[in-house]
């Protein structure tokens, strides 16, 4: 594994803190979105983080993540500029590697206010779950029973 490290210059924008701490977090999926995952952070940088998780996740995914923000000044910036949902951060999977130990190491980038096209975030009962699922279920039913 140490073949793969970069040696090259430092390409990134912003410097990334190493920062452990437990994670909670939801794949934004109609399936899944009802699932609290747990997993924990790696390192964190203003744009995203770094983070090890048991389940497989696709580029492109969509998470809520929410950790404690509070013990780490670099995250007042990153609140002021992220989309946050119920007190957890929006996401999106840049990477995913998978280790030996069957986990995954995930690059995750905050999905930003500034972004130019939030169309691919899911729509609010994706966020949700159960209960904005049974409020439809029950308005379809009404809806069966009057017609």
């Amino acid at each position: 594994m140490e073949d793969n490290v970069y040696r090259g210059p430092e390409r990134r924008k912003f410097i990334r803190l190493d920062y452990v701490t437990p994670l909670n977090y939801k794949v934004c999926k109609k399936e899944t979105i009802t699932k609290l995952l747990e997993g924990y952070t790696v390192n964190i940088s203003q744009t995203g983080l770094l983070c090890s998780i048991k389940e497989k996740v696709k580029e492109n995914d969509i998470l809520w993540l929410s950790f404690d923000r509070d013990t780490l000044s670099i995250c007042k910036d990153v609140e002021k500029r992220s989309l946050i949902y119920q007190n957890g951060i929006i996401g999106k999977v840049v990477r995913a590697e998978g280790k030996d130990d069957g986990s995954y190491r995930v690059g995750i980038k905050f999905i930003t206010f500034e972004e130019k096209n939030l169309t691919h975030i899911y729509p609010k009962s994706h966020f949700s779950g159960v209960e904005d699922q049974q409020e439809e279920e029950e308005e379809s039913r009404q809806q069966d029973e009057e017609s």
